[in-house]
């Protein structure tokens, strides 16, 4: 007959803190929101058109993408693209 093996469980009593905090502060400016909002209003109309190519922007994260952008070259509060 076999033995079982007892397991000690090792409770941790150290409490998991997320690795950054809030922010208090606003990332992204009511004025690049509403940009935001216009592209997408165009999106939704079937006006709003890519870059270079011209053609139609279909995806909802691609008119987001182009609101911002446009909001950063005006000059808005927007953070920095990831990459």
């Amino acid at each position: 007959m076999a033995t079982k093996k007892s397991v000690s469980g090792k409770k941790s009593s150290a409490k998991k803190t997320s690795s950054h905090k809030k922010s208090s502060t606003r990332k992204y400016s009511s004025s690049a929101g509403t940009d935001v909002e216009r592209e997408m209003h165009a999106m939704k109309q079937g006006k709003l058109k890519s870059g270079r190519s011209g053609k139609k922007v279909t995806s909802r994260k691609q008119a987001i993408a182009i609101g911002l952008s446009e909001a950063r070259s005006k000059g808005k509060k927007v953070p920095a693209k990831k990459s």
